[in-house]
């Protein structure tokens, strides 16, 4: 969840108001206690395990051009304190397991004109970062392949040869990037090999990876396409001033 502040925070001391990033737009707002909600299911019959509870919560976006919702369930071990009421909250223990159902992933939202394939790599390899880290590397790897060809027409080959080939093309604290993560533990191991080979890899190496192709994704398609976009409208706007 996009916060400043933790679900368990929130479901232990829930705050009037609070800050937040909605994962959607990916607009920072203000929530209040209309925009979201959280409930509580316990399960006290007697099993294996032990007393667990599931916490669901709610978030409303309250920006007008989104107002999409979130909704994150957390699983805890818990139990009944002392001298409580059965139908007391439950007190939560430890986190046993999250489950991210709306958005299923931490992808940023990216406009359509980006390549269709680069895009559809991008989203897997968030989908399953948490749950495959090593299956998350090898998808950005390939989308990161992707984008050199697409973006910068480079000749196809081993993806060293064409990070390298494009060395000169890109800005120098892009490229110090690049290399930082392309050197970064199991990654740049395997960047010699075919980009379908599995990397094994931890999740945040898996993250710094995708978080490198976000940055990309901005910097390339997205800055290019401003560039247009304003070049497009001064254009127009000295044309609608000639007599």
């Amino acid at each position: 969840m996009a916060s400043s502040i933790t679900m368990k925070e929130l479901i232990e001391n829930p705050p009037s108001v609070f800050n937040w990033t909605c994962p959607h737009c990916e607009r920072a707002v203000t929530i209040t206690g209309h925009s979201w909600s959280v409930y509580f299911h316990t399960l006290t019959i007697e099993n294996l395990v032990g007393q667990c509870t599931i916490v669901s919560i709610f978030i409303v976006c309250p920006n007008p051009d989104c107002q999409k919702y979130t909704l994150v369930v957390q699983l805890y071990e818990s139990h009944f304190e002392k001298n409580l009421p059965m139908s007391a909250r439950a007190k939560l223990d430890n986190l046993l397991q999250e489950w991210a159902l709306i958005p299923s992933s931490k992808a940023k939202t990216f406009p359509s004109y980006i390549p269709k394939a680069i895009l559809e790599d991008y989203r897997e390899a968030c989908l399953i970062r948490d749950l495959s880290p090593k299956a998350s590397a090898t998808l950005a790897r390939r989308c990161l392949q992707g984008m050199i060809r697409n973006f910068w027409s480079v000749k196809p080959g081993r993806l060293v040869d064409e990070i390298n080939a494009i060395e000169e093309k890109v800005d120098p604290r892009m490229w110090d990037a690049i290399q930082a993560v392309r050197k970064l533990g199991n990654i740049g191991a395997h960047m010699e090999k075919d980009i379908d080979v599995i990397v094994d890899v931890d999740p945040g190496e898996a993250d710094l990876l995708i978080g490198l192709i976000e940055t990309l994704l901005r910097e390339w398609y997205v800055a290019r396409q401003e560039r247009e976009d304003r070049v497009n409208a001064l254009i127009a706007a000295a044309a609608s001033k000639k007599p």
